[in-house]
């Protein structure tokens, strides 16, 4: 499963102004040089259309739309996550290290690690 992420995640990269990428051609490079906030709004936008496309798949609607809108929530989520030179491999990781342990008992633990 990682590959694709992997590969995303090399061109997202590559999309990067710094790296080359042009905003004039690209819209990864685009919201690259727009920063931080037009990334943020946009997985935003995403995720209130991922919520939508279940909400209508529940009522009946084609739950196609759901993977359609998740896919879209994904990349916008890795094009966040080259932000700030992170990989999903990590996100893997973390969730490999979670793995078996409560939900419960996981957030928990965040909770005692900030006081």
């Amino acid at each position: 499963m990682s590959t694709i992420l992997d590969r995303l995640a090399d061109v997202i990269e590559s999309r990067k102004p710094a790296n080359g990428g042009d905003p004039a051609t690209s819209y990864t490079s685009k919201l690259f040089a727009k920063g931080d906030d037009a990334i943020l709004k946009k997985i935003g936008e995403e995720a209130t259309e991922t919520v939508m496309a279940a909400k209508d798949a529940r009522a009946g609607a084609d739950s196609g739309k759901v993977l359609y809108e998740v896919a879209d929530l994904w990349f916008h989520t890795l094009v966040l996550l080259a932000q700030f030179d992170l990989k999903p491999q990590q996100v893997l990781d973390e969730l490999a290290r979670r793995e078996g342990v409560s939900g419960i008992e996981e957030k928990a633990s965040r909770k005692e690690s900030l006081e």
